[in-house]
């Protein structure tokens, strides 16, 4: 089926929103740039409110607060042609000075929810029936949590944003790509074309990246987003922040609208000043618990995203409550993670269930082109997964790389599929640029057989797992949605090899 504009461009206006989050907490330096924004703050909108007081929570000066976010194809209120507008993400946030984190929870748009007066729906079509209003009403009644502001962003604006901040590198797990050439129009879908790596992403780029929705499930869209996010939040300079304070302030404002208090400056400046103290904290995500399921509509069968009661109000403590576990909360304010217990590559090889991959590795090294002008040995990993094997097309891809300054990196990329069905692929990165962004702040260290591997978690899970050499880098990409544990990741990642010598 053919996305019409409206589709096409919902899930932009969700990643301006995401943007938003970056801006508040982007560390001490936003003081100055709340500042300059003060000017910019639209006065309270003469129209209807997008929420009415009476459904929002009211609290105290510095107490904490969650806000929604949502992401819409337009205004509720300025539907056209009798066609709905629908909210395509819808993301919470919570501040809280007195945690250690900030936290963020996506709602997933197909989950299976009951609508106040409605009945049972998908999440998103609350917003068709009755804008942000029942969309907070629909929330509150699945998850029980009172929410503060509401932020309804269009994201007319995205490339726009994104140029103005800088540009984002984001490590993208396989290669995006569809031409509607020869395509009939009843099938044609947005075009895209963005390479497997770790790449940086700007303006039209950028925005292809995080819409595709082809091919891919609602829980893999949302992990697509909360990465890129994450990335965009890690690489927001100082100078991009205040440079360009007004700017962006501009952009923000013709894009987004608010309830009614966070329209005043009065309201607008109390969210500020929690982001402020909460900004040094970073950003935890909070998995929904979905699973996919079908249910009867009429004659057929839709499928839905459904969640247990039981599960999403262990969701919610979590998201309350800074995310994680006790222990996790413990290793966070120690700094880092508490020391490993030696480990070797043999028994990391058999806890993951790994199997012996280097004779399929060296051939699919061989196919790389310019592997002699790297300037780093190409590595491959001795092991893979039991359901991983390496994808079809550009693999690898050998291409350069450059940094801010805009000097030239050599970089390679290893696409492994773990499952086409679920969206899950993970990847080998390696690249003559020793101090890219994405290596700038490791969570541990553990060695490894010798190798000193510095890890990257996204919660509970591990991100990334590299290894720096004199000179280059490598790592190892989990799957957007964290398919890989622990042991597989160190694995993958200790048992890199040129392939000389190795036998098999």
């Amino acid at each position: 089926m053919s996305e019409g504009p409206p589709r096409e461009r919902m899930l932009l206006r969700s990643l301006l929103a995401g943007l938003l989050i970056v801006v508040v907490t982007a560390g001490a330096t936003a003081t100055k740039l709340f500042a300059e924004i003060d000017d910019y703050v639209p006065p309270p909108d003469s129209g209807p409110p997008i929420v009415p007081a009476k459904d929002l929570e009211q609290t105290k000066p510095g107490k904490p607060q969650t806000l929604l976010l949502l992401g819409s194809d337009r205004r509720w209120i300025d539907k056209q042609n009798g066609d709905q507008a629908r909210s395509d993400t819808m993301m919470l946030v919570r501040l809280n000075a007195d945690e250690d984190a900030t936290t963020v929870m996506s709602i997933p748009r197909d989950l299976r929810v009951e609508i106040p007066g409605y009945g049972m729906d998908k999440m998103n079509n609350a917003y068709a029936l009755g804008g942000a209003a029942l969309t907070v009403k629909t929330i509150r009644a699945l998850t029980q949590i009172r929410i503060h502001h509401v932020v309804n962003v269009h994201f007319g604006g995205f490339r726009e944003a994104v140029n103005a901040l800088g540009c984002f590198y984001v490590d993208v797990d396989r290669r995006y790509y569809h031409s509607n050439e020869g395509v009939p129009i009843g099938q044609r879908y947005a075009e895209i074309d963005v390479p497997a790596g770790y790449q940086r992403l700007c303006g039209q780029d950028a925005l292809d990246y995080v819409r595709f929705r082809h091919a891919d499930n609602d829980l893999v869209r949302a992990a697509r987003q909360q990465d890129f996010l994450r990335s965009a939040k890690d690489q927001i300079s100082t100078s991009s922040l205040i440079g360009d304070s007004k700017r962006l302030a501009r952009i923000f404002a013709r894009n987004s609208e608010t309830d009614r208090a966070l329209s005043t400056r009065r309201g607008f400046f109390r969210l500020l000043k929690l982001a402020l103290f909460s900004s040094e904290r970073p950003v935890r995500q909070i998995e929904f618990p979905a699973t996919f399921t079908q249910a009867p509509q009429g004659e057929a069968f839709v499928e839905y995203l459904d969640a247990a009661p039981g599960d999403i109000a262990e969701a919610v403590d979590k998201f309350m409550h800074g995310g994680g576990d006790e222990q996790e909360k413990a290793r966070t304010r120690s700094g880092g993670a508490r020391k490993p217990r030696p480990a070797t590559l043999e028994g990391l090889v058999e806890k993951g269930e790994m199997v012996d991959a280097r004779s399929v590795g060296r051939t699919v090294a061989r196919r790389a082109k310019r592997r002699n002008r790297l300037g780093v040995p190409l590595r491959f990993p001795a092991y893979l997964t039991q359901n991983g094997r390496y994808g079809e097309q550009q693999n690898p891809r050998v291409y350069r790389l450059r940094d801010r300054a805009g000097n030239p990196h050599w970089a390679y990329r290893l696409t492994l599929v773990e499952s086409v069905v679920e969206g899950a692929y993970y990847g080998v990165q390696g690249t003559t640029w020793r101090t890219p962004p994405l290596l700038a702040h490791p969570s541990a260290v553990r060695r490894v057989d010798g190798k000193r591997l510095e890890l990257f978690r996204s919660g509970k899970r591990l991100r990334f797992v590299a290894w720096r050499t004199r000179t280059g880098a490598y790592w190892v990409s989990n799957t957007l949605t964290m398919k890989l544990r622990d042991d597989q990741m160190l694995a993958l990642a200790a048992s890199l090899t040129s392939g000389r010598g190795a036998s098999k």
